[in-house]
Protein backbone atom coordinates (compact mmCIF):
# COMPACT_ATOMS: atom_id res chain seq x y z
CA UNK A 1 0.00 0.00 0.00
CA UNK A 2 1.43 3.34 -1.04
CA UNK A 3 2.78 5.72 1.81
CA UNK A 4 0.07 8.77 0.77
CA UNK A 5 -2.69 6.68 0.67
CA UNK A 6 -1.58 5.84 4.69
CA UNK A 7 -1.55 9.89 5.22
CA UNK A 8 -4.26 10.85 3.43
CA UNK A 9 -7.20 11.23 5.29
CA UNK A 10 -11.05 9.87 3.81
CA UNK A 11 -14.05 10.64 3.91
CA UNK A 12 -16.03 8.49 4.97
CA UNK A 13 -20.17 8.34 5.18
CA UNK A 14 -22.26 5.99 6.33
CA UNK A 15 -26.02 6.33 5.18
CA UNK A 16 -29.38 4.33 4.79
CA UNK A 17 -31.80 3.29 7.08
CA UNK A 18 -30.94 0.45 8.45
CA UNK A 19 -30.05 0.33 11.83
CA UNK A 20 -25.92 0.69 12.63
CA UNK A 21 -24.51 4.01 10.90
CA UNK A 22 -23.84 5.37 14.01
CA UNK A 23 -22.55 2.04 16.09
CA UNK A 24 -19.97 1.69 12.60
CA UNK A 25 -18.37 5.33 13.48
CA UNK A 26 -17.90 4.87 17.01
CA UNK A 27 -15.96 1.61 16.61
CA UNK A 28 -13.78 3.59 14.16
CA UNK A 29 -13.22 5.82 16.61
CA UNK A 30 -12.42 3.00 19.30
CA UNK A 31 -10.03 1.50 16.71
CA UNK A 32 -8.66 5.05 16.21
CA UNK A 33 -8.39 5.26 19.77
CA UNK A 34 -6.36 2.28 20.32
CA UNK A 35 -3.71 3.83 17.23
CA UNK A 36 -3.71 6.79 19.75
CA UNK A 37 -5.38 9.06 17.25
CA UNK A 38 -6.91 12.10 18.33
CA UNK A 39 -10.44 12.19 18.16
CA UNK A 40 -13.39 14.14 18.18
CA UNK A 41 -16.92 12.97 18.07
CA UNK A 42 -19.84 15.87 17.41
CA UNK A 43 -23.48 15.06 17.54
CA UNK A 44 -25.42 17.17 15.27
CA UNK A 45 -28.99 15.99 16.87
CA UNK A 46 -28.27 14.48 20.05
CA UNK A 47 -28.72 16.72 23.62
CA UNK A 48 -26.51 17.29 25.90
CA UNK A 49 -29.22 17.10 28.55
CA UNK A 50 -29.38 13.36 28.30
CA UNK A 51 -26.58 11.08 28.57
CA UNK A 52 -25.34 8.13 26.05
CA UNK A 53 -23.45 5.11 26.58
CA UNK A 54 -21.49 5.62 23.65
CA UNK A 55 -20.62 9.26 25.10
CA UNK A 56 -19.30 7.26 28.23
CA UNK A 57 -17.53 4.93 26.70
CA UNK A 58 -15.40 6.34 23.99
CA UNK A 59 -14.50 9.52 26.63
CA UNK A 60 -13.31 6.91 28.72
CA UNK A 61 -11.26 5.44 26.11
CA UNK A 62 -9.76 9.43 25.00
CA UNK A 63 -12.19 10.57 22.78
CA UNK A 64 -13.45 14.48 23.43
CA UNK A 65 -17.77 13.98 22.71
CA UNK A 66 -20.09 16.91 22.65
CA UNK A 67 -24.15 16.61 22.01
CA UNK A 68 -24.34 19.77 19.81
CA UNK A 69 -27.85 19.25 18.93
CA UNK A 70 -31.45 19.79 21.39
CA UNK A 71 -33.26 16.04 20.21
CA UNK A 72 -35.68 14.94 17.90
CA UNK A 73 -36.94 18.02 15.53
CA UNK A 74 -40.69 17.45 16.84
CA UNK A 75 -39.75 18.11 20.12
CA UNK A 76 -38.53 21.73 20.01
CA UNK A 77 -39.57 24.53 17.56
CA UNK A 78 -38.33 25.20 14.09
CA UNK A 79 -36.26 28.32 15.46
CA UNK A 80 -34.78 26.64 18.55
CA UNK A 81 -33.54 24.06 16.34
CA UNK A 82 -32.59 26.18 13.68
CA UNK A 83 -30.31 28.91 16.51
CA UNK A 84 -28.82 25.11 17.47
CA UNK A 85 -27.63 24.07 14.29
CA UNK A 86 -25.65 27.42 13.67
CA UNK A 87 -24.48 26.69 16.39
CA UNK A 88 -23.26 22.78 15.95
CA UNK A 89 -22.28 24.04 12.59
CA UNK A 90 -20.00 26.64 13.33
CA UNK A 91 -18.25 24.44 16.46
CA UNK A 92 -17.77 21.25 14.04
CA UNK A 93 -15.97 23.60 11.14
CA UNK A 94 -13.04 25.37 13.82
CA UNK A 95 -12.57 21.85 14.79
CA UNK A 96 -12.54 20.70 11.76
CA UNK A 97 -10.03 23.46 10.19
CA UNK A 98 -8.11 23.14 13.50
CA UNK A 99 -5.80 20.33 12.33
CA UNK A 100 -6.05 19.02 15.80
CA UNK A 101 -7.71 16.03 15.17
CA UNK A 102 -6.76 12.97 13.47
CA UNK A 103 -10.41 11.57 12.99
CA UNK A 104 -13.52 13.79 13.03
CA UNK A 105 -17.12 12.28 13.44
CA UNK A 106 -20.05 14.10 12.36
CA UNK A 107 -22.79 12.32 14.09
CA UNK A 108 -26.16 12.18 12.19
CA UNK A 109 -25.25 15.85 9.87
CA UNK A 110 -27.14 13.82 7.54
CA UNK A 111 -29.99 14.10 8.99
CA UNK A 112 -29.73 17.65 10.13
CA UNK A 113 -28.48 18.52 6.33
CA UNK A 114 -31.74 16.43 4.82
CA UNK A 115 -34.58 18.28 7.62
CA UNK A 116 -37.34 19.32 5.61
CA UNK A 117 -39.95 20.08 8.09
CA UNK A 118 -38.13 24.00 8.50
CA UNK A 119 -35.72 25.97 6.54
CA UNK A 120 -31.78 25.02 7.28
CA UNK A 121 -29.52 26.10 4.34
CA UNK A 122 -29.39 29.62 5.82
CA UNK A 123 -28.06 28.29 9.12
CA UNK A 124 -26.38 24.84 8.22
CA UNK A 125 -25.99 25.60 4.41
CA UNK A 126 -24.82 22.06 2.27
CA UNK A 127 -22.49 24.48 0.08
CA UNK A 128 -20.61 25.54 3.18
CA UNK A 129 -20.35 22.07 4.67
CA UNK A 130 -19.08 20.69 1.12
CA UNK A 131 -16.86 23.20 0.79
CA UNK A 132 -15.43 22.92 4.44
CA UNK A 133 -15.08 18.96 3.67
CA UNK A 134 -12.67 19.83 0.76
CA UNK A 135 -10.14 22.64 3.26
CA UNK A 136 -10.05 19.44 5.24
CA UNK A 137 -6.37 19.10 6.81
CA UNK A 138 -4.64 16.72 4.39
CA UNK A 139 -4.12 13.89 7.11
CA UNK A 140 -7.48 14.25 8.93
CA UNK A 141 -10.02 11.28 8.35
CA UNK A 142 -14.02 12.53 8.96
CA UNK A 143 -16.66 10.40 9.43
CA UNK A 144 -20.07 11.34 8.47
CA UNK A 145 -23.44 9.68 9.37
CA UNK A 146 -27.32 9.99 9.21
CA UNK A 147 -29.78 8.96 6.67
CA UNK A 148 -30.24 10.81 3.73
CA UNK A 149 -26.99 11.96 2.38
CA UNK A 150 -26.78 14.37 0.26
CA UNK A 151 -25.81 13.18 -3.61
CA UNK A 152 -22.75 16.26 -3.07
CA UNK A 153 -21.98 14.82 0.37
CA UNK A 154 -21.12 11.31 -1.53
CA UNK A 155 -19.88 12.28 -4.49
CA UNK A 156 -17.14 14.14 -2.07
CA UNK A 157 -16.35 11.01 -0.29
CA UNK A 158 -13.82 8.20 -0.55
CA UNK A 159 -16.23 5.71 1.07
CA UNK A 160 -19.63 5.55 1.41
CA UNK A 161 -21.71 2.59 2.74
CA UNK A 162 -25.54 1.57 2.71
CA UNK A 163 -26.78 0.32 6.01
CA UNK A 164 -30.62 -1.17 4.95
CA UNK A 165 -32.82 -2.35 7.57
CA UNK A 166 -34.32 -5.90 6.42
CA UNK A 167 -35.55 -6.38 9.99
CA UNK A 168 -36.09 -4.54 13.21
CA UNK A 169 -37.74 -5.12 16.45
CA UNK A 170 -39.12 -1.57 16.90
CA UNK A 171 -41.53 -3.69 14.17
CA UNK A 172 -42.52 -5.52 16.85
CA UNK A 173 -43.44 -2.32 19.04
CA UNK A 174 -40.06 -2.83 20.81
CA UNK A 175 -38.40 0.63 21.86
CA UNK A 176 -35.11 1.72 22.19
CA UNK A 177 -33.24 -0.56 24.46
CA UNK A 178 -31.10 0.81 27.22
CA UNK A 179 -27.15 -0.11 26.03
CA UNK A 180 -28.14 -1.20 22.56
CA UNK A 181 -29.49 2.01 21.28
CA UNK A 182 -28.46 4.55 24.00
Amino acid sequence: MGNQEQTSGKILVYTGNGKGKTTAAFGLAARALGRDKKVVILQFIKSPERTYGEQISLEKLGAEVAQLGIGFTWLKTPEEHRVSLKKAWATAKEKLLSGDYDVVIFDELNNALSIDSFPIDDVLPLADVVDTLKKKPVATHVVITGRDAKPEIKELADLVSIIEEEKHYYQDGVDAIYGIEY
